[in-house]
């Protein structure tokens, strides 16, 4: 288990200078002048002009840029946004907003998922499973942007349960609202395969001998079927984890949320490639350390699965 850790955390090395130098090659290859966008329509000063663009390394080759962002970001330091930001705090203010949504919407998923996907598995083919499988292509069919809509109008507005929008006070209650709205629009493909998953496994061998041994119903389902058919729907969700905090762009601004997506929505029109290409950095390391954690719960939730040297 160690020397698999240990060779998983190691692979993070070559993803991690492969992904930021192809990132901030995509970043400096884009046309236009980043420090030109920055005075608008106004003609600055050819003198400043230059000095900005000294500061900021934009003279040198591109090679010679990314290795002035690499060797401050293995120093801790992500530079300065050409706004001038220090991108340390434009990512302590963004990710935490952003983590806080993430988490609540894959628990949502999940426990609509495992709930609703093994009792349509275990009542297959009745009006439960029927009626599940419908409202559940309902929310694949709708886009999240509608739901948001129809969410924010009744629940919000109409019977004032929640929120309209979440804004600077972005705690874990404001966030309810948004996450309700994520979580239901994930957790049909999650169900669906719970559903599927928990129907191949009551179709096990061993679990026909775990009847036959005469363990009650209670028993059987919850550790012998249930656990073995969670390995495709964690994949699932960690999945949508990693998709939720690149940035639900679209959530997050009809609900004016201050997180990933909206920041990397507005650095990526202002060209401004110290605060893309990190938050790019941050999440490859943070994906690859997912990845990791839902292979070690495989091991988990499955004993015959061993990892090999």
């Amino acid at each position: 288990m160690g020397y698999y850790i240990l060779r998983r955390l190691l692979q993070v090395i070559p993803v991690f200078f492969g992904a930021t130098l192809l990132i901030y090659f995509m970043v400096f290859a884009m046309p236009g002048d980043p420090i030109l966008a920055l005075f608008g329509d106004r003609t600055p000063n050819p003198a400043l002009l230059e000095q900005i663009r000294e500061q900021y390394h934009l003279n040198d080759p591109f090679i010679v840029q990314y290795f002035y962002y690499i060797t401050g970001v293995l120093q801790g330091d992500f530079g300065i946004s050409f706004s001038g930001q220090p991108v340390n705090d434009i990512l302590v203010r963004a990710i935490p907003v952003t983590l806080r949504l993430a988490v609540m919407a894959i628990a949502i998923e999940l426990a609509l998922a495992i709930i609703i996907g093994t009792v349509s598995a275990l009542r297959k083919g009745g009006v439960f499973d029927n009626v599940s499988l419908v409202i559940a292509l309902l929310f694949v069919a709708v886009p999240v942007f509608v739901l948001a809509f129809i969410a924010q109008y009744f629940l919000a507005i109409q019977f004032g349960w929640f929120r309209a929008t979440v804004g600077g006070q972005n705690n874990w209650g404001d966030l309810w609202l948004p996450a309700l709205v994520l979580g239901f629009s994930l957790y049909a493909t999650s169900m669906r395969l719970t559903r599927a998953s928990v129907i191949d496994t009551l179709n096990q061998d061993w679990v026909r001998t775990a009847y036959s041994k005469g363990l009650p119903r209670r028993r059987v389902i919850p550790v012998h079927v249930l656990r073995n058919s969670l390995i495709p729907v964690i994949t699932n969700s960690a999945t949508n984890f990693g998709v939720l905090m690149v940035g639900a762009t679209v959530t997050e601004g009809i609900f004016n949320i201050p997180g990933v997506g909206g920041t990397l929505y507005q650095a990526t029109i202002r060209q401004e490639g110290p605060t893309v290409v990190s938050f790019v950095t941050v999440f490859v390391v943070f994906y690859v350390l997912i990845n990791l954690v839902v292979d070690l719960l495989y091991g988990l939730l499955d004993p015959r699965i061993r990892y090999a040297k």
